[in-house]
Protein backbone atom coordinates (compact mmCIF):
# COMPACT_ATOMS: atom_id res chain seq x y z
CA UNK A 1 0.00 0.00 0.00
CA UNK A 2 1.29 3.46 -0.92
CA UNK A 3 1.17 6.35 1.52
CA UNK A 4 1.53 9.79 -0.11
CA UNK A 5 3.81 12.27 1.57
CA UNK A 6 2.61 15.86 1.80
CA UNK A 7 4.41 18.49 -0.25
CA UNK A 8 4.92 22.06 0.84
CA UNK A 9 3.49 24.51 -1.71
CA UNK A 10 6.30 27.08 -1.68
CA UNK A 11 9.03 26.34 -4.22
CA UNK A 12 11.89 28.02 -6.08
CA UNK A 13 11.45 29.20 -9.66
CA UNK A 14 13.10 27.15 -12.44
CA UNK A 15 12.04 28.57 -15.78
CA UNK A 16 8.29 28.06 -15.84
CA UNK A 17 8.41 25.45 -13.05
CA UNK A 18 9.62 25.62 -9.47
CA UNK A 19 11.95 23.60 -7.27
CA UNK A 20 12.08 23.22 -3.53
CA UNK A 21 11.91 19.56 -2.49
CA UNK A 22 14.75 17.46 -3.94
CA UNK A 23 15.12 13.66 -3.80
CA UNK A 24 18.72 12.47 -3.49
CA UNK A 25 19.20 8.77 -4.25
CA UNK A 26 22.27 7.27 -2.57
CA UNK A 27 24.34 8.43 0.42
CA UNK A 28 27.81 7.90 -1.00
CA UNK A 29 30.19 10.70 -1.95
CA UNK A 30 27.79 12.22 -4.48
CA UNK A 31 24.81 11.94 -2.17
CA UNK A 32 26.55 13.66 0.74
CA UNK A 33 27.78 16.49 -1.47
CA UNK A 34 24.32 16.87 -3.02
CA UNK A 35 22.59 17.10 0.37
CA UNK A 36 25.00 19.78 1.54
CA UNK A 37 24.67 21.79 -1.68
CA UNK A 38 20.88 21.61 -1.52
CA UNK A 39 20.91 22.91 2.03
CA UNK A 40 23.26 25.77 1.09
CA UNK A 41 20.85 26.81 -1.67
CA UNK A 42 17.83 26.77 0.64
CA UNK A 43 16.37 23.61 -0.90
CA UNK A 44 14.86 20.71 1.05
CA UNK A 45 16.72 17.48 0.31
CA UNK A 46 15.60 13.99 1.31
CA UNK A 47 18.20 11.30 0.71
CA UNK A 48 17.19 7.66 0.28
CA UNK A 49 19.93 5.15 1.14
CA UNK A 50 19.15 1.45 0.86
CA UNK A 51 21.82 0.37 3.36
CA UNK A 52 22.15 1.32 7.02
CA UNK A 53 25.07 3.73 6.68
CA UNK A 54 26.76 6.37 4.53
CA UNK A 55 29.83 5.86 2.36
CA UNK A 56 28.49 3.94 -0.61
CA UNK A 57 31.25 2.01 -2.38
CA UNK A 58 33.79 2.98 0.28
CA UNK A 59 31.98 1.33 3.19
CA UNK A 60 33.60 -2.09 3.36
CA UNK A 61 31.52 -5.07 4.43
CA UNK A 62 32.39 -8.78 4.52
CA UNK A 63 29.04 -9.70 2.99
CA UNK A 64 27.46 -8.65 -0.28
CA UNK A 65 24.56 -6.86 1.49
CA UNK A 66 21.96 -7.79 -1.10
CA UNK A 67 24.25 -7.09 -4.05
CA UNK A 68 25.71 -3.81 -2.77
CA UNK A 69 29.15 -3.13 -4.27
CA UNK A 70 31.92 -2.28 -1.82
CA UNK A 71 35.69 -2.06 -1.89
CA UNK A 72 37.87 -5.03 -0.91
CA UNK A 73 39.52 -5.18 2.50
CA UNK A 74 43.01 -3.95 1.51
CA UNK A 75 42.08 -1.08 -0.81
CA UNK A 76 43.83 2.29 -0.49
CA UNK A 77 42.90 5.42 -2.43
CA UNK A 78 44.69 6.12 -5.72
CA UNK A 79 44.42 9.88 -5.31
CA UNK A 80 45.90 11.81 -2.39
CA UNK A 81 43.86 13.40 0.38
CA UNK A 82 44.62 16.97 -0.73
CA UNK A 83 43.46 16.22 -4.28
CA UNK A 84 40.37 14.27 -3.20
CA UNK A 85 38.79 16.12 -0.29
CA UNK A 86 35.64 18.21 -0.31
CA UNK A 87 36.52 21.73 -1.41
CA UNK A 88 35.63 23.46 1.88
CA UNK A 89 36.52 20.66 4.28
CA UNK A 90 40.21 19.58 4.17
CA UNK A 91 41.19 16.16 5.48
CA UNK A 92 42.74 16.24 8.95
CA UNK A 93 46.43 17.06 8.73
CA UNK A 94 47.39 13.90 10.65
CA UNK A 95 45.67 11.66 8.06
CA UNK A 96 48.16 10.02 5.64
CA UNK A 97 48.21 11.22 2.05
CA UNK A 98 46.66 8.02 0.73
CA UNK A 99 43.79 6.69 2.80
CA UNK A 100 42.74 3.13 3.59
CA UNK A 101 38.99 2.73 3.14
CA UNK A 102 38.38 2.92 6.90
CA UNK A 103 40.00 6.36 7.22
CA UNK A 104 38.18 7.64 4.14
CA UNK A 105 34.88 6.50 5.60
CA UNK A 106 35.75 8.27 8.86
CA UNK A 107 36.39 11.46 6.85
CA UNK A 108 32.93 11.12 5.30
CA UNK A 109 31.44 10.77 8.78
CA UNK A 110 33.25 13.91 9.94
CA UNK A 111 31.91 15.79 6.90
CA UNK A 112 28.34 14.57 7.50
CA UNK A 113 28.48 15.52 11.18
CA UNK A 114 30.08 18.92 10.57
CA UNK A 115 27.41 19.99 8.08
CA UNK A 116 24.57 18.17 9.86
CA UNK A 117 23.66 15.99 6.88
CA UNK A 118 22.48 12.83 8.66
CA UNK A 119 19.00 14.14 9.61
CA UNK A 120 18.24 14.42 5.89
CA UNK A 121 19.03 10.76 5.13
CA UNK A 122 16.50 7.94 5.34
CA UNK A 123 18.50 4.75 5.81
CA UNK A 124 17.36 1.25 4.85
CA UNK A 125 15.09 2.87 2.29
CA UNK A 126 15.18 1.71 -1.32
CA UNK A 127 14.06 3.83 -4.26
CA UNK A 128 11.78 1.49 -6.21
CA UNK A 129 10.67 3.84 -8.96
CA UNK A 130 11.15 7.38 -10.18
CA UNK A 131 8.51 8.50 -12.69
CA UNK A 132 7.48 11.76 -14.28
CA UNK A 133 4.19 13.11 -13.01
CA UNK A 134 1.39 13.41 -15.59
CA UNK A 135 1.85 17.19 -15.63
CA UNK A 136 5.68 16.96 -15.88
CA UNK A 137 5.80 19.14 -19.01
CA UNK A 138 4.62 22.09 -16.92
CA UNK A 139 5.55 21.15 -13.33
CA UNK A 140 8.80 19.19 -13.83
CA UNK A 141 7.81 17.07 -10.83
CA UNK A 142 8.55 13.41 -10.09
CA UNK A 143 6.72 10.60 -8.34
CA UNK A 144 9.20 8.62 -6.22
CA UNK A 145 8.16 5.32 -4.66
CA UNK A 146 10.36 4.04 -1.82
CA UNK A 147 10.28 1.00 0.43
CA UNK A 148 11.30 0.83 4.11
CA UNK A 149 10.87 -2.39 6.10
CA UNK A 150 8.37 -3.66 3.56
CA UNK A 151 6.25 -0.50 3.61
CA UNK A 152 6.03 1.50 0.38
CA UNK A 153 5.55 5.26 0.25
CA UNK A 154 4.77 7.62 -2.61
CA UNK A 155 6.54 10.99 -2.56
CA UNK A 156 6.22 14.00 -4.82
CA UNK A 157 9.50 15.83 -5.51
CA UNK A 158 10.29 18.90 -7.55
CA UNK A 159 13.68 17.50 -8.65
CA UNK A 160 15.74 14.32 -8.39
CA UNK A 161 19.52 13.89 -8.04
CA UNK A 162 20.64 10.33 -8.81
CA UNK A 163 23.88 9.68 -6.90
CA UNK A 164 24.42 5.95 -7.36
CA UNK A 165 27.63 6.32 -9.41
CA UNK A 166 28.91 4.00 -12.11
CA UNK A 167 29.98 0.99 -9.98
CA UNK A 168 26.60 -0.73 -10.04
CA UNK A 169 26.32 -3.91 -12.08
CA UNK A 170 29.37 -6.15 -12.66
CA UNK A 171 30.37 -6.53 -16.30
CA UNK A 172 31.04 -10.22 -16.86
CA UNK A 173 31.59 -10.84 -20.61
CA UNK A 174 31.48 -14.65 -20.55
CA UNK A 175 30.62 -14.81 -24.26
CA UNK A 176 34.06 -13.38 -25.04
CA UNK A 177 35.74 -16.36 -23.35
CA UNK A 178 34.58 -19.60 -25.00
CA UNK A 179 34.46 -22.55 -22.65
CA UNK A 180 34.41 -20.62 -19.37
CA UNK A 181 30.83 -21.59 -18.53
CA UNK A 182 30.62 -24.85 -20.48
CA UNK A 183 33.96 -26.71 -20.29
CA UNK A 184 35.94 -25.10 -17.45
CA UNK A 185 35.64 -27.15 -14.24
CA UNK A 186 37.26 -24.62 -11.92
CA UNK A 187 35.71 -21.62 -10.23
CA UNK A 188 35.13 -18.24 -11.85
CA UNK A 189 33.89 -15.03 -10.25
CA UNK A 190 33.78 -11.28 -10.70
CA UNK A 191 36.04 -9.02 -8.64
CA UNK A 192 32.92 -7.66 -6.90
CA UNK A 193 32.81 -10.94 -4.94
CA UNK A 194 36.45 -10.62 -3.83
CA UNK A 195 37.00 -9.55 -0.22
CA UNK A 196 40.37 -11.00 0.85
CA UNK A 197 42.98 -13.59 -0.10
CA UNK A 198 42.16 -16.52 2.18
CA UNK A 199 39.94 -18.47 -0.23
CA UNK A 200 42.71 -18.34 -2.86
CA UNK A 201 45.54 -19.70 -0.70
CA UNK A 202 47.65 -22.30 -2.50
CA UNK A 203 45.67 -22.06 -5.76
CA UNK A 204 46.65 -21.23 -9.32
CA UNK A 205 44.72 -18.07 -10.18
CA UNK A 206 44.12 -16.31 -13.49
CA UNK A 207 43.12 -12.64 -13.22
CA UNK A 208 41.43 -11.30 -16.36
CA UNK A 209 41.75 -7.54 -16.80
CA UNK A 210 44.59 -5.16 -15.99
CA UNK A 211 42.83 -2.10 -14.67
CA UNK A 212 43.53 -0.75 -11.20
CA UNK A 213 41.53 -3.56 -9.62
CA UNK A 214 43.17 -6.30 -11.68
CA UNK A 215 46.63 -5.01 -10.82
CA UNK A 216 45.85 -4.68 -7.11
CA UNK A 217 44.32 -8.15 -6.81
CA UNK A 218 47.15 -9.81 -8.74
CA UNK A 219 49.71 -8.34 -6.36
CA UNK A 220 47.70 -9.26 -3.27
CA UNK A 221 46.99 -12.81 -4.44
CA UNK A 222 50.65 -13.40 -5.31
CA UNK A 223 51.46 -13.48 -1.56
CA UNK A 224 49.33 -16.59 -0.90
CA UNK A 225 48.49 -18.22 -4.24
CA UNK A 226 50.61 -20.96 -5.77
CA UNK A 227 50.80 -18.89 -8.97
CA UNK A 228 49.09 -15.81 -10.38
CA UNK A 229 48.62 -15.11 -14.08
CA UNK A 230 47.44 -11.67 -15.22
CA UNK A 231 45.76 -11.50 -18.62
CA UNK A 232 45.93 -8.14 -20.41
CA UNK A 233 44.58 -7.28 -23.83
CA UNK A 234 45.59 -3.61 -23.94
CA UNK A 235 48.75 -1.55 -23.59
CA UNK A 236 49.03 -0.48 -19.97
CA UNK A 237 51.30 2.09 -18.38
CA UNK A 238 51.95 1.69 -14.67
CA UNK A 239 52.92 4.51 -12.35
CA UNK A 240 53.44 4.87 -8.63
CA UNK A 241 51.53 6.99 -6.13
CA UNK A 242 54.95 8.17 -4.96
CA UNK A 243 56.58 10.64 -7.36
CA UNK A 244 60.12 11.98 -7.57
CA UNK A 245 61.35 13.24 -4.19
CA UNK A 246 58.62 11.26 -2.43
CA UNK A 247 55.65 13.55 -2.93
CA UNK A 248 52.20 12.25 -3.97
CA UNK A 249 52.26 11.78 -7.72
CA UNK A 250 48.95 13.52 -8.38
CA UNK A 251 50.04 16.64 -6.48
CA UNK A 252 53.10 16.92 -8.72
CA UNK A 253 51.48 16.03 -12.04
CA UNK A 254 47.96 17.51 -11.81
CA UNK A 255 48.80 21.20 -12.13
CA UNK A 256 47.49 23.97 -14.32
CA UNK A 257 51.00 24.49 -15.66
CA UNK A 258 51.26 20.88 -16.88
CA UNK A 259 47.73 21.11 -18.22
CA UNK A 260 48.63 24.28 -20.10
CA UNK A 261 51.69 22.58 -21.63
CA UNK A 262 49.57 19.64 -22.72
CA UNK A 263 47.16 22.05 -24.40
CA UNK A 264 49.98 24.04 -25.98
CA UNK A 265 52.24 21.26 -27.28
CA UNK A 266 51.49 19.14 -30.37
CA UNK A 267 49.74 15.94 -29.32
CA UNK A 268 52.53 13.70 -30.63
CA UNK A 269 55.15 15.58 -28.61
CA UNK A 270 52.97 15.60 -25.47
CA UNK A 271 52.45 11.84 -25.81
CA UNK A 272 56.19 11.27 -26.29
CA UNK A 273 57.00 13.26 -23.14
CA UNK A 274 54.38 11.31 -21.20
CA UNK A 275 55.75 7.94 -22.35
CA UNK A 276 59.28 9.00 -21.54
CA UNK A 277 58.18 9.88 -18.01
CA UNK A 278 56.47 6.51 -17.58
CA UNK A 279 59.54 4.64 -18.82
CA UNK A 280 61.86 6.58 -16.52
CA UNK A 281 60.67 4.26 -13.72
CA UNK A 282 61.05 1.04 -15.73
CA UNK A 283 60.94 0.08 -19.39
CA UNK A 284 57.38 -1.07 -19.95
CA UNK A 285 58.19 -2.86 -23.21
CA UNK A 286 60.64 -5.16 -21.39
CA UNK A 287 57.81 -6.22 -19.09
CA UNK A 288 55.33 -6.74 -21.94
CA UNK A 289 53.08 -3.99 -20.62
CA UNK A 290 53.14 -1.19 -23.18
CA UNK A 291 54.87 0.15 -26.26
CA UNK A 292 55.57 3.77 -27.09
CA UNK A 293 54.27 3.06 -30.59
CA UNK A 294 50.71 2.45 -29.41
CA UNK A 295 48.22 5.30 -29.51
CA UNK A 296 45.63 3.36 -27.47
CA UNK A 297 46.54 2.65 -23.88
CA UNK A 298 45.38 2.77 -20.29
CA UNK A 299 47.12 4.00 -17.16
CA UNK A 300 46.97 2.28 -13.77
CA UNK A 301 48.40 3.01 -10.33
CA UNK A 302 50.45 0.22 -8.76
CA UNK A 303 53.77 0.40 -6.93
CA UNK A 304 54.23 -3.36 -6.47
CA UNK A 305 53.22 -4.88 -9.81
CA UNK A 306 56.60 -4.30 -11.54
CA UNK A 307 58.43 -6.13 -8.73
CA UNK A 308 55.92 -9.00 -8.80
CA UNK A 309 56.54 -9.38 -12.53
CA UNK A 310 60.29 -9.13 -11.97
CA UNK A 311 60.19 -11.77 -9.23
CA UNK A 312 57.85 -14.09 -11.16
CA UNK A 313 55.11 -14.15 -8.53
CA UNK A 314 52.84 -12.64 -11.19
CA UNK A 315 53.13 -13.72 -14.82
CA UNK A 316 51.75 -11.42 -17.52
CA UNK A 317 49.79 -13.10 -20.32
CA UNK A 318 47.93 -11.86 -23.42
CA UNK A 319 44.18 -12.05 -23.88
CA UNK A 320 42.49 -15.41 -23.29
CA UNK A 321 41.35 -17.22 -26.44
CA UNK A 322 39.41 -20.03 -24.76
CA UNK A 323 39.14 -22.27 -21.72
CA UNK A 324 39.35 -26.05 -21.51
CA UNK A 325 38.39 -28.14 -18.48
CA UNK A 326 41.40 -27.06 -16.44
CA UNK A 327 43.49 -24.71 -18.57
CA UNK A 328 43.46 -21.34 -20.29
CA UNK A 329 44.57 -20.98 -23.91
CA UNK A 330 45.88 -17.53 -24.85
CA UNK A 331 45.86 -15.66 -28.14
CA UNK A 332 49.62 -16.14 -28.61
CA UNK A 333 49.10 -19.93 -28.61
CA UNK A 334 50.48 -20.56 -25.11
CA UNK A 335 48.56 -22.55 -22.51
CA UNK A 336 48.56 -22.47 -18.72
CA UNK A 337 47.46 -25.72 -17.13
CA UNK A 338 45.72 -26.53 -13.85
CA UNK A 339 43.95 -23.21 -13.37
CA UNK A 340 41.87 -23.37 -10.20
CA UNK A 341 40.18 -19.95 -10.19
CA UNK A 342 39.47 -17.30 -12.82
CA UNK A 343 38.92 -13.84 -11.37
CA UNK A 344 37.31 -11.36 -13.77
CA UNK A 345 38.41 -7.78 -13.06
CA UNK A 346 36.39 -6.56 -16.03
CA UNK A 347 34.70 -3.56 -14.50
CA UNK A 348 31.11 -2.47 -14.16
CA UNK A 349 28.22 -1.14 -16.17
CA UNK A 350 25.78 1.39 -14.81
CA UNK A 351 22.05 0.88 -14.58
CA UNK A 352 19.20 2.83 -13.08
CA UNK A 353 16.41 0.25 -12.72
CA UNK A 354 14.28 2.64 -10.64
CA UNK A 355 14.01 5.19 -13.46
CA UNK A 356 11.02 4.74 -15.72
CA UNK A 357 11.90 3.19 -19.06
CA UNK A 358 11.12 6.28 -21.13
CA UNK A 359 13.72 8.21 -19.10
CA UNK A 360 16.32 5.40 -19.07
CA UNK A 361 16.13 5.19 -22.85
CA UNK A 362 17.27 8.80 -23.15
CA UNK A 363 20.88 7.87 -22.35
CA UNK A 364 22.90 4.68 -22.86
CA UNK A 365 26.05 6.21 -21.39
CA UNK A 366 27.18 9.53 -19.97
CA UNK A 367 27.99 10.97 -23.40
CA UNK A 368 24.24 11.30 -24.00
CA UNK A 369 23.96 13.68 -21.05
CA UNK A 370 24.56 17.42 -21.23
CA UNK A 371 27.82 18.06 -19.37
CA UNK A 372 27.55 14.37 -18.34
CA UNK A 373 24.70 15.31 -16.00
CA UNK A 374 21.39 16.33 -17.61
CA UNK A 375 19.26 14.33 -20.10
CA UNK A 376 18.71 17.19 -22.56
CA UNK A 377 15.48 15.79 -24.04
CA UNK A 378 13.47 16.24 -20.84
CA UNK A 379 10.88 19.02 -20.96
CA UNK A 380 12.15 20.31 -17.60
CA UNK A 381 15.75 19.93 -16.37
CA UNK A 382 14.79 18.53 -12.97
CA UNK A 383 16.69 15.22 -13.21
CA UNK A 384 20.46 15.23 -12.62
CA UNK A 385 22.76 12.20 -12.80
CA UNK A 386 25.58 12.89 -10.35
CA UNK A 387 28.92 11.05 -10.44
CA UNK A 388 28.48 9.18 -13.74
CA UNK A 389 31.89 10.32 -14.85
CA UNK A 390 35.40 8.94 -14.55
CA UNK A 391 38.16 11.52 -14.40
CA UNK A 392 41.93 11.33 -14.63
CA UNK A 393 41.91 12.75 -11.11
CA UNK A 394 39.58 12.38 -8.16
CA UNK A 395 35.96 11.75 -9.07
CA UNK A 396 35.00 13.05 -5.61
CA UNK A 397 36.01 16.57 -6.59
CA UNK A 398 34.21 16.39 -9.93
CA UNK A 399 31.10 15.01 -8.25
CA UNK A 400 30.99 17.83 -5.71
CA UNK A 401 31.37 20.38 -8.50
CA UNK A 402 28.47 18.78 -10.37
CA UNK A 403 26.31 19.00 -7.25
CA UNK A 404 27.17 22.69 -6.73
CA UNK A 405 26.21 23.58 -10.30
CA UNK A 406 23.05 21.47 -10.33
CA UNK A 407 21.68 22.85 -7.07
CA UNK A 408 22.46 26.37 -8.30
CA UNK A 409 20.28 25.62 -11.33
CA UNK A 410 17.50 24.21 -9.15
CA UNK A 411 17.66 27.32 -6.95
CA UNK A 412 17.49 29.63 -9.98
CA UNK A 413 21.02 31.12 -9.75
CA UNK A 414 22.37 29.27 -12.78
CA UNK A 415 20.63 28.69 -16.11
CA UNK A 416 20.81 25.96 -18.71
CA UNK A 417 20.87 26.81 -22.43
CA UNK A 418 17.90 25.93 -24.68
CA UNK A 419 17.32 22.25 -25.47
CA UNK A 420 18.57 22.69 -29.05
CA UNK A 421 21.93 23.97 -27.84
CA UNK A 422 22.25 21.21 -25.27
CA UNK A 423 21.47 18.56 -27.89
CA UNK A 424 24.01 20.08 -30.28
CA UNK A 425 26.66 20.01 -27.55
CA UNK A 426 25.91 16.35 -26.78
CA UNK A 427 26.04 15.31 -30.45
CA UNK A 428 29.30 17.17 -30.95
CA UNK A 429 31.00 15.32 -28.09
CA UNK A 430 29.53 11.85 -28.62
CA UNK A 431 31.41 9.58 -31.08
CA UNK A 432 29.15 7.96 -33.69
CA UNK A 433 30.37 4.42 -32.93
CA UNK A 434 29.03 2.71 -29.81
CA UNK A 435 31.82 1.30 -27.67
CA UNK A 436 32.06 -2.01 -25.87
CA UNK A 437 30.73 -1.66 -22.29
CA UNK A 438 34.08 -2.85 -20.94
CA UNK A 439 35.87 0.10 -22.52
CA UNK A 440 35.61 2.97 -20.06
CA UNK A 441 37.06 5.66 -22.32
CA UNK A 442 33.55 7.01 -22.79
CA UNK A 443 33.56 7.87 -19.09
CA UNK A 444 37.13 9.16 -18.81
CA UNK A 445 37.75 12.86 -19.02
CA UNK A 446 40.58 15.20 -18.09
CA UNK A 447 40.22 16.17 -14.43
CA UNK A 448 41.15 19.83 -14.86
CA UNK A 449 39.29 20.27 -18.16
CA UNK A 450 36.04 18.86 -16.85
CA UNK A 451 36.11 20.42 -13.40
CA UNK A 452 36.99 23.81 -14.88
CA UNK A 453 34.17 23.47 -17.40
CA UNK A 454 31.55 22.82 -14.73
CA UNK A 455 33.12 25.48 -12.47
CA UNK A 456 32.79 28.00 -15.32
CA UNK A 457 29.12 27.12 -15.68
CA UNK A 458 28.67 27.62 -11.93
CA UNK A 459 30.66 30.85 -11.89
CA UNK A 460 33.31 29.56 -9.45
CA UNK A 461 36.35 28.99 -11.67
CA UNK A 462 39.39 30.97 -10.41
CA UNK A 463 40.83 33.66 -12.69
CA UNK A 464 44.61 33.16 -12.56
CA UNK A 465 45.41 36.28 -14.60
CA UNK A 466 43.39 38.50 -12.28
CA UNK A 467 44.97 36.90 -9.22
CA UNK A 468 48.43 37.61 -10.63
CA UNK A 469 47.61 41.29 -10.35
CA UNK A 470 45.92 41.15 -6.94
CA UNK A 471 47.54 38.21 -5.12
CA UNK A 472 50.68 36.97 -6.98
CA UNK A 473 51.65 34.45 -4.31
CA UNK A 474 48.27 32.74 -4.50
CA UNK A 475 48.21 32.90 -8.30
CA UNK A 476 51.57 31.15 -8.59
CA UNK A 477 50.50 28.48 -6.10
CA UNK A 478 47.34 27.88 -8.15
CA UNK A 479 49.10 27.76 -11.51
CA UNK A 480 52.29 25.85 -10.66
CA UNK A 481 51.07 23.93 -7.62
CA UNK A 482 48.59 21.06 -7.43
CA UNK A 483 45.07 21.77 -8.67
CA UNK A 484 43.47 21.10 -5.31
CA UNK A 485 39.69 21.49 -4.86
CA UNK A 486 40.10 24.59 -2.66
CA UNK A 487 40.76 26.58 -5.84
CA UNK A 488 37.05 26.36 -6.61
CA UNK A 489 36.11 28.08 -3.34
CA UNK A 490 37.94 31.36 -3.98
CA UNK A 491 35.17 33.14 -5.91
CA UNK A 492 31.45 32.94 -6.65
CA UNK A 493 28.61 31.32 -4.73
CA UNK A 494 29.86 29.10 -1.96
CA UNK A 495 33.06 31.11 -1.59
CA UNK A 496 34.97 29.89 1.47
CA UNK A 497 37.04 32.28 3.56
CA UNK A 498 39.53 29.49 4.36
CA UNK A 499 40.27 28.60 0.72
CA UNK A 500 43.36 30.80 0.32
CA UNK A 501 44.96 29.50 3.50
CA UNK A 502 44.09 25.90 2.56
CA UNK A 503 45.92 26.32 -0.75
CA UNK A 504 49.00 27.93 0.79
CA UNK A 505 49.26 25.27 3.52
CA UNK A 506 48.47 22.17 1.45
CA UNK A 507 52.09 20.99 1.44
CA UNK A 508 52.29 21.27 5.24
CA UNK A 509 49.27 18.99 5.59
CA UNK A 510 50.85 16.56 3.14
CA UNK A 511 54.10 16.31 5.11
CA UNK A 512 52.62 16.48 8.62
CA UNK A 513 51.84 12.73 8.99
CA UNK A 514 55.43 11.92 7.98
CA UNK A 515 56.91 13.97 10.83
CA UNK A 516 56.91 11.06 13.25
CA UNK A 517 60.72 11.10 13.24
CA UNK A 518 62.38 14.40 12.39
CA UNK A 519 65.90 14.61 10.98
CA UNK A 520 67.96 17.75 10.51
CA UNK A 521 68.13 18.60 6.81
CA UNK A 522 68.66 22.35 6.71
CA UNK A 523 68.87 23.75 3.21
CA UNK A 524 68.16 26.88 1.25
CA UNK A 525 64.94 25.47 -0.15
CA UNK A 526 62.84 28.48 0.83
CA UNK A 527 65.10 30.94 -0.95
CA UNK A 528 65.20 28.62 -3.99
CA UNK A 529 61.41 28.64 -3.98
CA UNK A 530 61.35 32.44 -3.97
CA UNK A 531 63.72 32.60 -6.95
CA UNK A 532 61.64 30.00 -8.79
CA UNK A 533 58.48 32.05 -8.19
CA UNK A 534 60.15 35.19 -9.56
CA UNK A 535 61.32 33.33 -12.67
CA UNK A 536 57.90 31.74 -13.10
CA UNK A 537 55.99 35.02 -12.99
CA UNK A 538 56.44 35.91 -16.70
CA UNK A 539 55.52 32.34 -17.67
CA UNK A 540 52.31 32.54 -15.67
CA UNK A 541 51.47 35.95 -17.12
CA UNK A 542 51.95 34.65 -20.68
CA UNK A 543 49.92 31.52 -19.97
CA UNK A 544 47.13 33.54 -18.36
CA UNK A 545 46.97 35.83 -21.39
CA UNK A 546 46.81 32.91 -23.83
CA UNK A 547 44.15 31.18 -21.77
CA UNK A 548 42.07 34.32 -21.62
CA UNK A 549 42.08 34.31 -25.44
CA UNK A 550 41.14 30.64 -25.67
CA UNK A 551 37.49 30.09 -26.65
CA UNK A 552 37.26 26.90 -24.59
CA UNK A 553 36.17 26.99 -20.94
CA UNK A 554 38.54 24.11 -20.32
CA UNK A 555 41.12 22.33 -22.45
CA UNK A 556 40.17 19.13 -24.15
CA UNK A 557 42.08 15.91 -23.92
CA UNK A 558 44.60 15.81 -26.75
CA UNK A 559 45.84 12.24 -26.65
CA UNK A 560 45.11 9.44 -24.26
CA UNK A 561 44.57 9.71 -20.55
CA UNK A 562 45.91 12.82 -18.91
CA UNK A 563 47.55 12.71 -15.54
Amino acid sequence: MLFPVARTPARWLLGDSMVRRVAVIGAGVGGLASIKCCLEEGLEPTCFERSEDIGGLWRYTDSMDGGRVSVYRSVITNTSKEMSCFSDFPCPEDFPSFLPHGLLLEYFRMYARHFNLLPHIRFKTTALSVKKRPDFATSGQWEVVTETNGIQELHIFDAVMVCTGHYQEPYLPLASFPGIDTRFKGQYLHSREYKDVETFRGKRVLVVGIGNTGGDLSVELSRVAAKVFLSARSNTWVFSRVSDHGFPFDMISTTRFHHFLDWLLPSALARRIRFRKFNSWFNHANYGLASTKSSKFKVIVNEELPFCLLSGTVVLKPNVKEFTESSAVFEDGTTEENIDVVLFATGYIFSFPFLEESVRNLFDDNRCLYKRIFPPQLEKPTLAIIGLVQLTGSVMVGTEMQARWVTGIFAGWNKLPPTSRMMADVLKKKPPVKRNPSERENLKMSFISYTDEIASCAGVKPNVLRLLLTDPRLALAIFFGPCTPYQYRLVGRGKWSGARDAILTQWQRTLKPLRTRVVDDSSGSSSSWCWMCLLALPVALTAGFLLSKSPQPGWSLRAGPQL
